[in-house]
């Protein structure tokens, strides 16, 4: 049997997937990561205690399995996008906590990117939109606010990375400083037309070119995993932020096919293929994963030691990768509404009972709960938006607001698609017919259901729901040859429910109106 080694690193935990040649979990193990909120709308994480959780999950789950790292065919690498580290290249030491994606504090820096007149610029290059959700403006705060790191930056003395970035770092003991281009395009640096840093964006940025990783093939050889962290060496064959690997893992290979991934937030993503379209309704245009056109050449053409970019040239001329784009939208809290029913409220004592909590009431009494805890996403981008429970009469109990938090979540993710069919339809494409779902939270029938009602479209939660993951192994494995193309995978793919919508859908429609009317609520 041949396996494949999965790196899981999200915002709320490290996961270690260990899967066979069929997609199948054979063991996993998972251990969840401390947030830091020094602030109002700052979240921090701690990046050494990201590597030392994700390496001790790593050897968790080859015991589990019961197999050595000798019987690993390849590593796959997904992670929690935008998260902003800046490490020392010498001492391999952090000079900050990493900066979350959904930290707000550079807020400041993307008001004066608006008021340059660069918002243009910046989604022509990149796809994306100016917000402090991006790991740009997190990085130039880290310059600007770090005693000594511009200076340092300058001399070419800091490394610069998502989270990706810094696993390889860790697991090939700093010989390789590279990403791949699916979270290089989550920068606001990346031009994903030419799959290079911009000159242009880190000038605007004043961010110096030494930070910045070499750019590579989601499906390409980035470096070997050293033999005395997991006992032997492992190729690291796949690397794809959360999101894209989730809609590889999806076997989303062409334009049209939606994934929504529920996870601490909800991410939405449509394959456009080649094109790249631009939003009209509020969504960004983002680089899917890539595989290598000759997966051969790359796996004779590893970086050299301490590989790095300047304007990740490298990582561009060794391989040619053709650009794929995706229309995406992001809920910025998703399943994060549960653990604040958990933490905050008080109103379950694990994450497990929402379901039945929010089931015993028939529905959520009219009551409506927007989760703008750090502002709204798409397709609304309100930075300053904050949440609100509306519709409270004095029969509401703690089950409504559990089943409308609940509900918040599917209708933000139904705002997200709608965007996305006028989208498609107005490129000349058919509105989207199914939703793959995966993520955490997709277990939760009753949100599946009433996600399925809202949208008035199947929703199709396959037999493999730990996509984020698999699309991360699969990856890997067709760098390694464990499968020959896309076709093998899609054929791998299985779906074990679908949700059919029952809601009338008048009545859906007037529940998408009046959650719209309680977002407009929400601006202070």
């Amino acid at each position: 049997m041949t396996y494949l080694l999965a790196l899981d690193q999200g915002t709320s935990s490290s996961r270690s997937i260990v899967f066979d040649e069929t997609g199948h979990t054979v063991a996993m193990a998972q251990l969840e990561l401390q947030q830091i909120y020094p602030q109002p709308g700052w979240v921090e994480h701690d990046a050494q205690e990201i590597w030392r959780i994700q390496l001790a999950t790593a050897r968790d789950a080859l015991t589990k399995a019961g197999i050595t790292a000798s019987q690993v065919k390849a590593v796959g690498i997904t992670n929690q996008r935008e998260t902003t580290v800046v490490w020392n290249r010498k001492t391999g030491v952090p000079i900050h906590h990493a900066i979350v994606w959904q930290d707000r504090r550079a807020e400041p820096t993307c008001a004066d990117l608006r008021a340059r007149g660069l918002a243009d610029t910046i989604q022509t290059k990149t796809g994306l939109l100016v917000d402090a959700y991006f790991s740009g403006t997190k990085l130039k705060w880290l310059m600007d606010n770090v005693p000594g790191a511009r200076a340092q930056a300058t001399n070419g003395e800091l490394a610069f990375g998502t989270i990706d970035s810094w696993l390889i770092w860790q697991l090939t003991e700093g010989k390789v400083h590279v990403t791949d281009v699916s979270n290089a395009s989550r920068t606001m640096l990346f031009n994903v037309h030419t799959n290079l840093w911009d000159e242009d964006l880190l000038a605007a940025l004043d961010i110096p070119a030494s930070l910045m990783p070499a750019v590579q093939p989601s499906a390409s050889l980035f470096g070997e995993v050293a033999p005395g962290l997991l006992g032997h060496t492992i190729p690291i064959g796949g690397v794809a932020g959360d999101q894209q690997s989730a809609l590889f893992g999806q076997a989303c290979f062409k334009a049209g096919m939606v994934k929504n991934t529920y996870g601490t937030g909800c991410f939405m993503l449509m394959h456009t293929g080649g094109t790249f379209q631009t939003s009209q309704n509020g969504l960004i245009t983002t680089s899917a994963a890539q595989v290598a056109p000759t997966l051969a050449a790359p796996r004779a053409a590893l970086p050299p030691e301490g590989a790095r970019s300047g304007l990740g040239r490298p990582g561009a001329a060794t391989y040619h990768s053709q650009p794929q784009f995706a229309l995406e939208g992001s809920v910025f809290v998703g399943g994060a509404v549960v653990q604040w029913l958990r933490d905050g409220l008080h109103a379950i004592q694990g994450s497990g009972e929402v379901q039945s909590l929010a089931q015993s009431v028939p529905d959520s009494g009219g009551v409506i709960v927007v989760p703008a805890f750090t502002g709204l996403g798409a397709p609304y981008w309100k930075p300053d938006a904050r949440g609100s429970i509306t519709g409270l009469t004095r029969g509401s109990t703690l089950a409504h607001i559990a089943r409308a938090a609940l509900e918040s979540i599917a209708f933000q993710s139904a705002a997200l698609l709608q965007a996305m069919s006028r989208d498609a339809v107005s490129a000349g494409a058919a509105a989207v017919s199914e939703l793959r779902v995966d993520g955490g939270a997709c277990v939760n029938d009753l949100l599946m259901q009433f996600q399925a009602d809202l949208l008035g479209i199947p929703v199709v939660r396959p037999a493999v729901t730990e996509t984020t993951a698999l699309g991360a192994a699969y990856l890997a494995g067709l760098t390694t040859g464990v499968y020959r193309s896309t076709d093998e995978l899609t054929d791998l793919w299985k779906a074990e429910r679908r949700f059919l919508p029952t809601l009338p859908p008048a009545r859906a429609k007037d529940l998408m109106e009046r959650w719209e009317h309680a977002v407009r609520q929400t601006s202070l």
